[in-house]
């Protein structure tokens, strides 16, 4: 606990009652979209298409400038921050950045600690959690980093910050997420504005046995190149996130529309900019309305699903059945995207190769020229398939490694390598 007689001399402390508002709505600043291992490029993506990146490309080639492992940089206005909490579907996160400096001392890094302008994001005596990570720098011990940068805070505000531990499972606001990276003597502190991570959209409360992350799903969704209108399968939907994530993408529905955000908390939030947002995007008017099915031969899984879609708002835009996968009735062409059991989640002493052929076979016969989009762990199992695949995208789920296999499904068997 940092305590007042830790206090440097001449360190100005701040009269709360004078603390400057947040940044103006024509303010810039620097924010940083978090990113699962893999998803970054997608997220980018987002960002562009909401137009806080450059174009998509610059002649022929992609801009990949502000992609940076974990995440992606982007600026704008305190507008941008809370439009990109509504409607980032494949991000974890969104950090505001508070300042970067270099710091080879304790002294020296409380003291530039202490001249940001925390009293933005934080009131007086407001708990915050440290999150820090020291890589090549001098300052290499985070609970010592953390006890100093608690200490400029509690400076700054003139009011200790107690420290506290931070519940993802709980996160309101009410607790201040600061994450501190130090990497070569240079230290960048971040607001977190989310609070619980952006996968937490509100409508899962049931979940099946092995639960697919909702920014893991739309990120399926976005690199299989799904159109938005053409017909989609998942037939081992689960709990359903899949196929919601989806009806969710085709209705412009933001993924953030029912739940909180730290960014709430704050001393200078406006709620009029937030609820313009939230009325700008909350019609459910697909054109064409997609053909959405999934499927689970586990009835407690469908009704699990059903639950779920119902709380999300777009239980109407799915069909759901219990049924085998070698059921499934494709109309048209489409997309299937799904996430099969692959053993070490769900069944590990099972062998799945059995599984995987008959998928696979199931696929050629009954969903000829349709794209596929496999989520899958083992190299072994998806070779069961003898599909083509024309590209595969390295992700995590649930801290497993795993591969999300995409291509476009012949009637004639791939030849087994």
């Amino acid at each position: 606990m940092v305590k007042h007689s830790d206090r440097r001399p001449g360190v100005p402390a701040v009269n709360p009652a004078k603390a400057h508002p947040l940044p103006q709505d024509s303010e810039p600043a620097q924010f940083f979209a978090v990113a699962s291992p893999g998803l970054e490029s997608l997220v980018a993506e987002e960002l562009r298409r909401l137009d806080y990146l450059p174009g998509a490309t610059t002649g022929a080639t992609t801009d990949h400038s502000n992609e940076l492992e974990g995440g992606v940089e982007f600026s704008g206005d305190i507008r941008a921050l809370y439009r990109a909490n509504l409607r980032l579907r494949t991000a974890s996160r969104v950090l505001v950045r508070l300042g970067e400096f270099r710091a080879v001392g304790f002294y020296e890094l409380r003291k530039k600690a202490t001249r940001l302008p925390w009293e933005r994001y934080l009131h007086p005596g407001q708990p915050v959690s440290l999150r820090v990570t020291c890589r090549k720098s001098r300052l290499y011990h985070s609970d010592a980093v953390a006890e100093r940068i608690l200490g400029a805070i509690s400076d700054r505000l003139n009011h200790l910050s107690p420290a506290q531990p931070y519940d993802e499972d709980s996160a309101s606001g009410e607790v201040q997420l600061v994450v501190v990276r130090f990497l070569h003597d240079i230290c960048t502190i971040s607001i977190d504005s989310s609070g619980a991570g952006l996968h937490r959209r509100g409508y899962r409360q049931a979940v099946a046995k092995a639960p697919l992350r909702e920014t893991l799903a739309a990120g399926m969704l976005l690199a299989a190149g799904w159109d938005l209108s053409a017909p989609l399968i998942d037939p081992f939907c689960g709990s359903g996130t899949v196929a919601i994530e989806a009806a969710m993408l085709a209705n412009a529905r933001p993924p953030g529309l029912e739940r909180k955000f730290a960014f709430m908390n704050w001393p200078g939030f406006d709620p009029t900019i937030w609820q313009q947002l939230r009325r700008s995007t909350t019609s459910l008017s697909p054109s064409p309305k997609p053909l959405i099915h999934a499927s689970d031969r586990d009835a407690g899984a469908i009704k699990m699903a059903q639950e779920n879609a119902a709380r999300a708002g777009v239980g109407d835009f799915i069909e759901f059945k219990q049924q085998a996968f070698s059921a499934i009735t494709p109309v048209g062409r489409g997309w299937v995207v799904t996430n099969p059991p692959y053993g070490v989640r769900v069944s590990a002493a099972q062998d799945l190769r059995n599984l995987y052929a008959h998928l696979g076979d199931v696929l050629r016969k009954q969903c000829p020229g349709w794209h596929y989009a496999i989520l899958c762990n083992d190299d072994k199992l998806l070779a069961q398939l003898r599909l083509a695949e024309t590209g595969r995208l390295q992700l995590v789920n649930g801290g497993i490694p795993v591969n999300l296999v995409m291509g476009q499904i012949s009637s004639r068997n791939r030849n087994a390598d």
